[in-house]
C-alpha cells in the first residue's frame, strides 16, 4: 500500500491550497480516510477524515468552516481543500488511509506528508 501525498506549497494568509493523496494497493473504498499534520515541535494532529462511502466527515475545531474533505473513488484518491490560510495552519500534512471505520479501522497507512507553509 502507498500513499502519495501532493499539493503543499507556500501561500500568503488567507489563500487556499488543495492537497492531494494518491491511493495504490488497496481496495480504495473500503478504507476511511483523513488528514492529519504536524508543525515543528508540536505533536500531530488531526485535521479532518471521511468515511468511504463518503457518508460521514470529521473536521477538527481548527479547520472546520474553512476546508473541505472530498474523495474519489474511481480515481483511488483523497483531497483536502484548506481556504483562508492562517500561519498557524503552517505544518506538514500528512494523509491516512485506515481500512473500515475511522475510530475502530485496522491496517493504518501513512503518506509521506507535504509541507503548507502559511506566510503572515
Amino acid at each position: 500500500v502507498q500513499l502519495q501525498a501532493s499539493g503543499g506549497g507556500l501561500v500568503q494568509a488567507r489563500g487556499y491550497l488543495r492537497l492531494s493523496c494518491a491511493a495504490s494497493g488497496l481496495t480504495f473504498s473500503a478504507y476511511s480516510v483523513g488528514w492529519f499534520r504536524q508543525a515543528p515541535g508540536k505533536e500531530r494532529e488531526f485535521v479532518s477524515a471521511l468515511s468511504g462511502s463518503g457518508g460521514r466527515i470529521y473536521y477538527s475545531e481548527s479547520v472546520k468552516d474553512r476546508s473541505t474533505i472530498s474523495r474519489d473513488n474511481a480515481k483511488n484518491a483523497m483531497f483536502l481543500q484548506m481556504n483562508s490560510l492562517k500561519p498557524e495552519d503552517t505544518a506538514v500534512y500528512y494523509c491516512n488511509a485506515k481500512r473500515g471505520s475511522w475510530f475502530d479501522g485496522t491496517e493504518d497507512y501513512w503518506g509521506q506528508g507535504t509541507q503548507v507553509t502559511v506566510s503572515s
